[in-house]
């Protein structure tokens, strides 16, 4: 087997908080809505596009949220991004860098752990 990329991260949200998503993954963190294909809409939840891959939150009925388990968002400038987060009052914690990258962990709505790190050669 030879994996050639990777299509898509699945996170767990509540029911009936789809709003809350929108406003965090697209309005926040600045992500693309996709429409959902035809038969997934009545399950609920949102799907979002970044560069090369999708974050898919999907409704959990008992939800509780990925505190360890987390993707790892790229960004370009992270001191952009934590200011961002500060306006949006999202939690911020500093994390060791790991091989010379800077990077920063947040939470979604849902308490679901994000983590953004800095580009290579990105500003940190």
């Amino acid at each position: 087997m030879r994996i050639v990329g990777l299509d898509h991260v699945q996170l767990a949200m509540p029911p009936g908080r789809e709003a809350e998503a929108r406003a965090f993954y697209s309005g926040v963190l600045g992500l693309h809505e996709l429409e959902k294909p035809e038969p997934m809409r009545s399950h609920g939840g949102c799907w979002f596009e970044l560069a090369g891959a999708q974050v898919h939150l999907g409704i959990e009925a008992d939800f509780r949220p990925a505190q360890k388990a987390h993707p790892a968002l790229v960004v370009a400038d992270l001191a952009a991004a934590r200011t961002t987060l500060e306006a949006a009052r999202a939690p911020i914690k500093t994390a060791a860098p790991v091989d010379g990258r800077a990077r920063i962990f947040t939470e979604d709505p849902f308490g679901n752990r994000i983590e953004l790190l800095a580009a290579a050669g990105g500003v940190a």
